[in-house]
């Protein structure tokens, strides 16, 4: 019996091409290009975005002096809001009825607020002490003053009538 002949063959056989496989290869380089285009897309978006937020710190940078400058105009507005809050019309009013009541004898000469103590000072002069003390009385039972207190008095030599000067102080009341 005659063995049948050995072929040795290190040679692989040779794939054969065929449609499926070149359409399955076209449609994965498409799929890589288009994720290439995509990415570079995004980069590029990304890259804009970084550039606009490098320009919005740049703008919302502050520089001390105007953090100082900020504050100094706050506390001033704050002061001007104050100035503002006081019930001037109140408190004029009431020293107007009391000048009133008290029959041309009282004078106000001045009148210093001052905002944060909600406190005022008035000078007057009236033609006697026991004018300027009708006075003070008259104030005690303001609407808009607490606790008007006479602070100090003296008798004007100079003038022929010898009107009495005085100093007195209240606190003024937050009407609603």
């Amino acid at each position: 019996m005659k063995a049948p002949p050995v072929m040795l063959d290190f040679a692989a056989p040779r794939v054969q091409i065929t449609l499926p496989g070149v359409l399955l290869m076209v449609l994965g380089i498409g799929a890589a290009a288009a994720a290439c285009l995509e990415y570079r897309a995004v980069e590029m978006r990304r890259a804009g975005l970084e550039v606009k937020l490098a320009v919005a710190l740049q703008h919302t940078r502050r520089n001390p002096a105007d953090g100082v400058r900020t504050l100094r105009l706050s506390e001033e507005a704050a002061k001007v809001a104050g100035e503002l809050g006081t019930p001037w019309t109140a408190v004029l009013s009431d020293l107007e009825v009391a000048s009133r009541d008290s029959a041309g004898s009282v004078s106000v000469l001045s009148i210093e607020p001052d905002a944060e103590k909600h406190r005022v000072r008035i000078n007057g002069e009236s033609k006697d002490l026991s004018g300027a003390l009708a006075y003070v009385g008259r104030l005690q039972g303001s609407r808009s003053l607490l606790y008007p207190m006479l602070d100090s008095h003296e008798l004007v030599a100079d003038d022929k009538d010898h009107p009495v000067r005085f100093a007195m102080s209240a606190q003024w009341r937050e009407l609603p």
